[in-house]
């Protein structure tokens, strides 16, 4: 059979949102096609089929919603792990 998943990460080093890298990876078969990172800013193909949709998706609207992602969906994760690790150490 065939094997399709998307891993989504959220790497930090603090709780500011310019220290926060949110990256999310396409995987086909367990080989890495396409990744989208806030540090790029765009996505990425690694593969023939992967460059030519990550063209396409850095084209159009889907850029501009997982540029978005940074901020909506790291930025109030990382508070709470942050704050969760404080009060436990």
């Amino acid at each position: 059979g065939f094997l399709h998943y998307v891993v989504t990460d959220c790497e930090f080093n603090s709780s500011k949102l310019n220290d926060i890298e949110y990256t999310e990876s396409y995987y086909y078969n367990k080989l890495e096609i396409i990744r989208f990172s806030s540090s790029v800013g765009k996505f990425v193909g690694y593969t023939e089929v992967g460059i030519k949709n990550a063209e396409r998706l850095s084209n159009g609207p889907e850029v501009i919603a997982r540029r978005a992602q940074k901020e909506s969906y790291c930025l109030s994760n990382v508070g709470i792990d942050v704050e969760s690790a404080l009060t436990k150490s």
